[in-house]
This record gives C-alpha cells, structure tokens and sequence, in this order.
C-alpha cells in the first residue's frame, strides 16, 4: 500500500521574514511621485506582513493602523509607526486563546480597548440590542439604538472595530456585567473627492495602473497588461452597482482574497452557508439580509456539480440580479448590493469546451441560462497566475480604507456612455448583452479614468475587455440552449470600421469552441456590411490555430537499448515518447526527484506527454518517488513538486504523488501495456553549467549522456 505525499499546505521555500522588513529598500520614481501627490493616504504594501504577527485580523484592519501611525515615505518615521501598531495589536488586539487574560484585565482596570469583531443582535423579548464579540467570546453587551442606526453593518456579518469595554457586576444575574464604552469601526472618517481626481490627472495611465495593482499588494513588474486589466476587474464590484462577475479558474489565484481582505464594504461567504434570509430577508422578522447592507456579497467555493442549492433561492437570486428587487412579503425591496461568484476548476479550457461548456463546474440549479444571462463579465480564472511570493508588492499603494472609500463613492455615479463618441456597439447585440458591457465598461473608467481623460485608445482598450468578458458568458449560454440566436459582438468607429471582438480561448482552441457551430465573421468591415462577410465554412472555423505535423511511424518493440557516456542525440522525444503516446495513465517510479535539475527532467517528460496529446484530453500521471530526510531540504523538494503539479494540471495532466515503496528501482508503465525500466530513471543527461545561451539548455539532443540502459517490455 502506497502513502500519497501531501503538497496541499507546503510552506514557501521563502525564508519567513518574521515581520522584518527592509530598511535599505530605496522607494522608486513611481513611490515618490505616490508619496508626493497622495501624502498620508499609502502605505509600503509589505508592512502589513511585518507587523501581522498571528493576528487573524483582514489587512484593511492592519492598513487602516498603518495609514495612522506610518503613512509616509520617511524611513524612521515607517519604523517608528511599525513599533506602534505592533504595540497596539499586542495590547489590544484579543487572541481567542487569551481572551480571558483580556477580560481580567478589564474587570481590573475598569475599562479597556479591544480590537475585535463585533456583531449585534435585537433581544425581542427584553427590546433591545446586544453585541457578541467573536474573539473576546462575551455576548449580551447592550448597544443603544443611535450607534446601531449609524453603523447598521453590525446587524449583518458583524464589523471589525476599535471598543472600550467596562465591566460593572450587578446583583441582577439578568444583566450582564459588560458594557459598551464607545465603538468605532475600523474604516476612514473622510474622503476629498476633488483632490483625487486632481491627483489622478499627475499620472500616465501606466503609473496609474500600477499604483491601483499596488494597491491591491502585487508587484505590478510581474504582470503584463492584460493581466493587471484581469485583477482590476476584480474591484469594479466595488465601484458598480449591482454588477454581477463570476470567476472561476484553478486553485491558488488569488480569487477569494479580495472579497476578504481589502475592504469593510465587502463580505465574503462560503457558497454552502447561503439561505434566503441570510441573503435577502428573513420574512418571519422582517431583517433584511447580506444585500441590504453590504456593497458586495462574494460567493467563495461556488462551484461544485454535486453541491446541494435551494431552488427557491436561485429564483429570488435571478430576479434579484435582474432588476435589483426582492420580496419581504407583499412587499418589494430594492438594494444595491453587486454578487461576485468565485470558485474553482478541475479541468482544462479544452476539455470543458470539448465535453461541456465553461460553467461546467457550477452546481446544477446554477447551471441554468436563465441564471447565467444575468452575469456581467466572466473572468478566465485560468489566465490568471498562481500566487508566488515574488508577486508580492513592497512598494507603496492606498491604504485600503482610502480606496474602499473612493470605490464607494463612485457608486452613485455613471459613465457608462463615455465610449460613445468615438464607438458603437453591433446592432445585434441584445440589451441584457449591452447591460454588462456598459457597466464593465463604466466600472473600468472608474477605476482607470476617473477624471475622463482618457484617449480613444485607451477607452477602444477597456471596451474591448468589457465585450469579451461579455461575449465569454454569452457563447457557454449557446452552447446549453442552441436555439439562441448567435451575437457578432463587435463595436464600429465613426469611420464605419468593424472590429469584432473574439476570447483568448475560442482563439486558442477554435476546434472546440465552436463545436457545432459556426464561427462568427472577423476581421475589419463596416457594421453594414457585416451580415456579408462570408463566414467561413465549418470545416475552416474548426480548424487548428497551429499546424501540427504527424509523429512519423515508429514501430515499437521489446529489448534492450544501451547507451555510452558523452554520447548525444537522445531525448525523452525519441526514448520515451513512442511508448507512451496515446496513454491516459501513466506510472512513473524514481526515488530521486529531489534536486532543481531532476525536478526539470521531469517537467521535460510531462511537457512531452502534454505536447503528444489532444488539449482537450487528460492524462493521470502517477508519481512514486522518496522525500528528501533532510529537514533543511524537504520544503524546498515540497515546493518544487507542487509547482511541478500545479503546471501539469493546467496542461491537463493531473499528478499524483506518493511515496514510493519500492526502494531504488526506477520504472515507468502505462495502461497501453508497456513497461520501461530505466536504469539512471530519468536522470540520464550529464551537468552542464552552460547557461540560456548553451544549446543544451533548450534541446535534450544536444547534452551529453551519462551511460545508461533501458529495458522495453511489453506486458499485455
């Protein structure tokens, strides 16, 4: 029996900094120009990990103490504030396990202030108020009516706040001895408009984006522009109302976090724990739910075919997303609030568009074009990177409070028709479709353009991006319901040019995009002479983008091949290749995948099996090898094989490791019914130290080999 090896919770190979951070880093042109025009309203993004210690607190918690205390570009006077928010989530910060420690020392001093989460119940029989306190653990503070009626979050989902609490026993057992001093939630007090917007006029639109990305704690030198395009999607929630994104996309993006993490007007629930009151109201007491009081309500682990859904609340869902109502009785309600659905795949792009449709992992009653036609933009989660810890930003951005501030406020406006001076959108597009672009496209000028300064390129960029996240929700509802009719999503310019608007996938994988249809016309025509252009046949729209050349014939056959030390010529290509084309599982044992060199053979082997397949087919590739015994060393091979992993599965080879139990032979079979001993494993080439510019680097063909032997067998 087999021990699978778990690389769900590697830790990074990175040294734990412990909360250090450098004080030689010298701020770039980009933080000083920050620094000059936003003074007190940045912070350097890394220090929120310097000084969160093992508080479970959001970073807007963290940020809004920093933005107090070292909101400035001055090196002593960071230091200095770093010292003081430490000290202030030492001493007021409540840790769960010494939440009594805290309520001592209220009880003893009289009074004390806490850092908590606090939410607020009304006590129907006794017609008040009162306060639970997630980490403190004591509840039946009674709040008084005017602090609720100003903080009205508190009734739903409970909010993160600064509280001085006293403590006064009373013979009366029904009173609780606790009281509320003063509560005050964690968020900025202000916000100057007009001083924004000026602001925002001293910086390029690159500067700008990069500030925004920074803000969000990414180094913005690790994406390309698309890319930060895709992250700032994220935030229009924030800035638009009743704007409906799904995200779904591999693990470890980075979906879910900044739902959780960068703003007090966001909240984020697990996709399971929904109901209709929870969401909308609870009709028995009249309390209004999540959209009545939040800006954003994100569904975190949506997806998932077998999930168990209330049809009942897929249907106040849709209507909800529709025209921004809901019932409480006979009564309609309106609200504000955007709905953010994030979860995971566990497939390829080629494979959901060969078998199914890019919604195929939500649960059935989601699954529904009714429902999905009410989505506004469609995020492919899987162009999105994984998470490493170089993404990381350490420069400086907005204090997030600051920026939740500025994306609230844009809520009330309204620039949705900013792109029809210099385009129109194609005739045939519906008004639902016209819907979600126009507020992808008003959400994107918020963020980017705020003071409308922008050129006809820069806005012909974002309205590109709003068509096709648009236009990726509406081409899965064809595929479900084939008798909708097709949409040319396309816009024209005043002088009567086309341009139509195609997904990165249906440009990567046509074949499979378009399935039982035919491709849209492309190209540059006017908009009335659209419906002329003749669409390529069937057999032209499911044509490859690259052509492929066939793998010449190799008859295989069993014996022994052996091979001499410095001899050239061999890869993995000619070796391995035409025993396992055509496998959907293979099996690989070898004890020594430890170093970076045997981690890169490996990869070489895998990118050889993704290669000989169809990108819509998947392969299970079954790894037996022996963790290093080192301790200093085994997180750094733990890391690797998840990176290993993590790469395969979005070529769509799925990679199971476990620790192999057979000690030092190395073999590899296949359900094709072959067996290859391999005398070195894969470990076959020599150490070459030559670099990028070495051939060998590139090509197996051209290192030398070590000697070795392989054994071909064929076992049925």
């Amino acid at each position: 029996m087999t021990e699978n090896i778990d690389l769900t919770d590697v830790a990074a190979v990175e040294d734990d900094l412990g909360g250090i951070t450098d004080s030689s880093r010298q701020p770039s042109e980009l933080d000083r120009k920050i620094n000059e025009h936003f003074a007190g309203s940045v912070v350097r993004k890394d220090l929120v990990k310097a000084v969160k210690g093992n508080a479970i607190v959001p970073s807007y918690v963290l940020e809004y103490l920093l933005g107090q205390y070292a909101a400035s570009d001055d090196e002593a006077t960071i230091q200095a504030g770093i010292e003081t928010v430490r000290k202030i989530l030492a001493d007021h910060y409540v840790h769960r396990n010494e939440s009594e420690l805290v309520k001592s020392k209220i009880k003893e001093r009289g009074r004390y202030r806490i850092i908590d989460k606090v939410s607020v119940t009304l006590n129907e029989k006794d017609d008040l108020y009162q306060a639970s306190f997630a980490n403190l653990g004591i509840s039946g503070v009674v709040v008084d009516s005017a602090t609720l009626n100003a903080h009205q979050k508190l009734l739903v989902g409970g909010v993160w706040c600064l509280c001085d609490v006293e403590y006064f026993h009373s013979d009366d057992a029904r009173v609780s001895p606790w009281i509320l001093g003063s509560l005050k939630p964690i968020q900025m007090s202000s916000f100057d408009p007009a001083g924004y917007l000026a602001a925002r006029a001293e910086f390029t639109s690159d500067e700008w984006i990069d500030l925004l990305i920074q803000s969000i704690g990414f180094n913005p030198e690790m994406f390309g522009r698309r890319a930060k395009l895709l992250q700032l999607v994220r935030l229009i929630p924030f800035a638009e109302r009743n704007y409906n994104l799904v995200e779904l996309g591999p693990k470890g993006t980075g979906k879910s976090h900044i739902y959780s993490e960068f703003s007090p007007h966001g909240m984020l629930v697990s996709g399971g724990e929904v109901t209709v009151p929870k969401l909308f109201v609870n009709n028995s007491n009249g309390r209004l739910g999540l959209v009545g009081y939040w800006d954003v309500v994100a569904f975190d682990e949506f997806a998932g075919k077998k999930k168990r859904t209330d049809k009942a609340l897929v249907d106040i869902m849709k209507n909800y997303m529709a025209n921004k109502s809901f019932s409480r009785g006979v009564e309609t309600l309106g609200a504000e609030a955007s709905m953010v659905f994030i979860g995971n795949t566990s497939h390829t792009v080629p494979y959901m568009l060969k078998h199914s449709d890019l919604f195929d992992e939500l649960p059935e009653s989601y699954h529904d074009p009714a429902f999905l036609d009410r989505l506004h933009f469609y995020i492919p989660g899987w162009e999105v990177d994984t998470i490493r810890n170089e993404m990381f930003s350490n420069g400086y951005g907005f204090v997030v409070d600051y920026i939740a501030e500025v994306l609230k406020s844009m809520r009330n406006l309204d620039y949705s028709d900013r792109y029809q001076q210099y385009f129109t959108l194609g005739s045939d597009i519906s008004t639902r479709d016209r819907d979600g672009i126009h507020k992808t496209f008003s959400g994107l000028m918020k963020l980017l353009y705020p003071h409308e300064d922008a050129t006809p390129a820069e806005i012909e960029e974002i309205l590109r991006l709003a068509v096709e996240g648009r236009k990726r929700v509406k081409d899965q509802i064809l595929r479900m319901d084939t008798t909708m009719a097709a949409v040319n999503f396309g816009y024209e310019s005043p002088a009567g040019e086309w341009s139509a608007v195609t997904t990165l996938e249906e440009d990567e994988y046509p074949s499979h995009y378009y399935r039982n249809r035919v491709a849209p016309p492309t190209g540059v025509a006017s908009s009335s002479d659209a419906s002329e252009v003749s669409a390529p046949s069937l057999a032209q729209a499911t044509a490859p983008a690259s052509v492929e050349t066939e793998a010449a014939s190799i008859e295989l056959s069993e014996g022994q091949r052996d091979f001499a030390e410095n001899q050239r010529g061999i890869s993995y290509e000619t070796l391995l290749m035409p025993y396992l084309e055509g496998a959907t599982e293979i099996e690989l044992h070898d004890p020594y995948i430890r170093l970076g060199h045997q981690g890169r053979n490996l990869v070489e082997l895998l990118a050889g099996i993704a290669a000989a397949k169809d990108p819509a087919d998947e392969v299970i590739f079954n790894l037996f090898t022996v963790l290093d015994e080192d301790p200093e060393f085994q997180p750094k091979q733990l890391r690797m094989l998840q990176d290993i992993v993590l790469g395969a599965e979005q070529q769509g080879i799925k990679v199971n490791v476990a620790k192999d139990p057979g000690g030092h032979d190395r073999w590899i079979r296949t359900d094709g019914g072959w067996r290859i001993n391999l005398g070195r494993g894969l470990d076959i080439f020599q150490k070459s130290d030559g670099g990028w510019f070495d051939f060998g680097t590139s090509r197996q063909e051209f290192r030398q080999v070590r000697a070795f032997g392989v054994t071909y067998i064929r076992e049925k």
